[in-house]
């Protein structure tokens, strides 16, 4: 397996910058071969600069993105007396449907017309209660580019963490503590580990693997110093850490800036 191509930026900004730019090429091409464009995208604070660069380049080249999809990669879910499991209220703060449509379909179509904005059925959310449903609608529309991003503590990706099978697909998991104290991070309005739901629905590696043609690890801070150096080591996935599936991914980058790559 060839390893990630690795590129260190000075700052977050220039790292979203960049990953942006080849989002958006990747989308002027699919617009100009009249084909959808499909990005597999997680919610938090890693993609963040890199969905507001993405929202400046298509508001400044007026390039229409109705032909794009968002597929989200997870999402909280509760399981009810009967033993089913169900999404988590859209309203919730921590909610990543709500995060698709507040912080990416919303900050994507803010600069253009109504005719060129990213139509809101093509935001896709996995569901609780049909796991499988969804892992069959990424086969058919295909992932052009996978975003990624890792947990600080466990290298959990989407909600896999450690001791995930490397032939996982859309389901339902329980999530690891580390993930979800890591969790309280990403989403700051938690006030405590119990707050935190303790199950979610997320893609497995190897959605991530077989359903894109590309895909971008994202890390910025001084906390994902260990991320970076156990995902620039490995060639393989390698289940203590989920987020080294990037290794095995088609055409896979590693995206870091400074203070994350400042660990070797």
């Amino acid at each position: 397996m060839s390893p990630a191509e690795i590129t260190v930026f000075p700052t977050d900004t220039e790292l979203g910058a960049a990953a942006a730019q080849e989002i958006f090429e990747g989308i002027q091409d699919a617009d100009k071969s009249g084909r959808e464009y499909v990005l597999g995208c997680p919610g938090g604070r890693s993609p963040r600069s890199t969905y507001r660069a993405l929202a400046s380049l298509v508001s400044m080249a007026r390039q229409s993105i109705n032909h794009v999809h968002i597929a989200m990669m997870d999402e909280y879910a509760v399981q009810f007396p009967d033993g089913e499991f169900r999404n988590v209220d859209e309203r919730s703060h921590f909610s990543c449907r709500r995060f698709a449509f507040d912080e990416i379909r919303k900050v994507l179509n803010a600069g253009l017309e109504k005719e060129l904005q990213l139509p809101y059925e093509q935001v896709h959310v996995p569901d609780a209660e049909k796991p499988e449903e969804y892992e069959i609608g990424l086969g058919a529309l295909g992932v052009d580019c996978f975003l990624l991003a890792s947990g600080a503590s466990d290298g959990h990706v989407a909600f896999n963490g450690r001791g995930t099978l490397r032939t996982a697909v859309t389901r339902i998991v329980t999530l690891a503590e580390e993930t979800r104290r890591d969790n309280m991070h990403t989403f700051p309005e938690f006030k405590s580990l119990a707050e935190v739901p303790t199950f979610g629905v997320s893609v497995g590696p190897e959605t991530i693997v077989s359903k894109s043609k590309r895909a971008i690890m994202l890390l910025q801070g001084e906390h994902k110093r260990e991320a970076f150096m156990r995902m620039s080591s490995n060639r393989n996935f390698d289940p203590d850490w989920p987020a080294t599936i990037i290794s095995e991914c088609q055409n896979p980058q590693i995206f870091a800036d400074s203070l994350a790559a400042n660990s070797i």
